[in-house]
C-alpha cells in the first residue's frame, strides 16, 4: 500500500515533473482535483483507475472529510494511490492531511513537488515577485479561512512592504482591497491573472483603489491569483506607457 502526493503544477500539462509523471505511470489508482489538467490523465497505465475527487467553489463538491478515508480505501484495494492535485499539494492544498491521514492506516507515504501557482503564474505573466529596489520578499496568503473569513495575516501582509499573492480570494476581492486601502495602499498596483499557463490566460491590472471596477468590467473571474505591490505594475501596458511617455518628454 502506498500513497504518493504529486503536485500537477499550475494547469499547463507541461509543467508536471518528470517524477510527476513517472508517478501516474506507476499508479494502481489516480485521484485528481478540478485544477488538474485532463490530459495528465493521459500518463496513466490503460488498467488503472481514475477517480475525480475536485472541490470547486459553486460546483460539485467532494469534501477533504470524504477524500481521506478514500485514499485509504483504494490503497488497501488496489496498492499504489496517486493523489494528484494542482501547483504544489503542500501549497493550500491539504496535502498534510492526507499524508497524516494514510500513515495513521500504515500506509507508505511519498511527495512529488510541483510548480505553485503562487509564483509560477505571476512569472507566466511578466510579473516578478521580487526585483531589486522594488521587492525584497513575498507573502502567499489564502483568500479565506477555513471559517469563510479573512486571514487575519492578511492585514499584516499589508503594511509590509513586500509583494502580496493572494490565492483563492476572488469572491473576497472588495474585502481585501479594503483591508490594503486601510494600510495607505489605494495607488500600490494589482495584477488578477486568471487560468495561468494556460491558453486563455487572462490579466487584468489596476490599483488597489480600481482594480475591483476592472474586474467587474472585463469579467475575470476564478480561477485567479492576486497578485498586490509595485511589482504588478511592472507588466502593466498602461503603466508601461506612462513611463515610456516620460522617458520620451526627457
Amino acid at each position: 500500500m502506498k500513497l504518493t502526493l504529486v503536485g500537477a503544477g499550475p494547469g499547463d500539462p507541461d509543467l508536471i515533473t518528470v517524477k510527476g509523471i513517472r508517478a501516474l505511470q506507476q499508479a494502481d489508482v489516480v485521484m485528481y482535483d478540478a485544477l488538474v489538467h485532463p490530459d495528465l490523465l493521459n500518463y496513466c497505465r490503460p488498467d488503472a483507475l481514475t477517480v475525480y475527487v475536485g472541490k470547486r467553489r459553486g460546483a460539485y463538491s467532494c469534501v477533504q472529510e470524504d477524500i481521506n478515508p478514500l485514499i485509504v480505501h483504494y490503497a488497501q484495494q488496489y496498492g499504489h494511490v496517486v493523489r494528484l492535485k494542482g501547483g504544489d499539494s503542500f501549497v493550500f492544498g491539504r496535502g498534510y492531511e492526507e499524508i497524516d491521514f494514510a500513515r495513521q492506516h500504515g500506509i507508505e507515504t511519498a511527495i512529488v513537488p510541483g510548480l505553485s501557482s503562487s509564483y509560477a503564474v505571476p512569472a507566466l505573466a511578466g510579473v516578478p515577485l521580487t526585483t531589486r529596489g522594488l521587492s525584497e520578499s513575498f507573502w502567499v496568503v489564502t483568500g479565506t479561512t477555513k471559517a469563510g473569513k479573512l486571514s487575519a495575516d492578511l492585514h499584516l501582509a499589508a503594511q509590509s512592504s513586500a509583494t502580496v499573492v493572494i490565492l483563492m480570494g476572488m469572491h473576497k476581492l472588495a474585502d481585501i482591497m479594503t483591508t490594503f486601502a486601510s494600510c495607505g495602499k489605494t495607488d500600490t498596483p494589482v495584477a488578477i491573472i486568471q487560468n495561468g499557463s494556460l491558453p486563455e490566460q487572462c490579466t487584468v491590472f489596476g490599483r488597489v483603489s480600481t482594480i475591483s471596477e476592472r474586474v467587474a468590467e472585463s469579467g475575470i473571474d476564478n480561477p485567479a491569483i492576486i497578485v498586490i505591490g509595485e511589482v504588478a505594475g511592472l507588466a502593466d501596458p498602461e503603466r508601461q506607457a506612462e513611463v515610456l511617455a516620460l522617458s520620451v518628454g526627457q
